[in-house]
């Protein structure tokens, strides 16, 4: 019997302890992790197709073109490093400038549904006859910034920001602003041929 309580007693302290070690440390969930992102220092090169526009990209980025009859002067951009892609579309203006800006407006606020604010910012280049819209979309939706450019009478041309997996602003934070300085670089470099 007096074994029998030694156990229980040895048994009691050992709970004791475990209890007394779980009570001391308090537990607080770790944040997700995201891999580390080195993003380069931002450099730059121009442009300079048959097409009907030029300006600058980022240096880290290429051009491959989705030319055929029915979309004529349309490019991407494209980031492999980032897996990300900047679609552009061109359009000449037909005495339909309100058509083509709604359009691009509705693409712009179906994201709406998902994005937690969109911030819109003019851009006005009179020297080179450049003027458009920059927006900014936050939140997890499918295109972080969007843009048009415009001359109001002949040219066009529209971009979108598309990364190549499920949106998460939070692991593509860097990246997005990243391209996003870049987007307002092609902007200020813009030019009609």
């Amino acid at each position: 019997m007096k074994i029998f309580n030694i156990y229980i007693d040895l048994c009691l302290l050992i709970i004791m302890l475990f209890i007394s070690y779980g009570c001391a440390n308090n537990y607080y969930p770790k944040p997700y992790g995201y891999f580390r992102v080195d993003l380069p220092e931002h450099q730059y090169q121009k442009i300079d197709t048959t097409f009907p526009y030029s300006f600058e990209i980022s240096s880290i980025a290429y051009t491959t073109t989705k030319s055929n009859s029915k979309e004529k002067y349309w490019i991407d951009i494209n980031y492999p490093t980032l897996n990300a892609t900047v679609h552009c579309s061109y359009k000449s203006v037909d005495n339909d400038i309100y058509i083509l800006s709604e359009d691009a407006h509705r693409s712009v606020y179906k994201h709406l549904v998902k994005a937690d604010d969109i911030i819109e910012k003019a851009f006005v280049n009179q020297q080179n006859n450049v003027y458009g819209i920059f927006y900014d979309l936050r939140g997890n939706v499918a295109s972080v910034a969007q843009f048009v450019l415009t001359d109001s009478i002949e040219h066009f041309f529209r971009g979108a920001v598309y990364f190549n997996h499920v949106p998460n602003k939070d692991s593509i934070a860097p990246m997005a602003e990243y391209i996003k300085t870049d987007i307002v670089r092609l902007m200020e470099t813009f030019s009609w041929k």
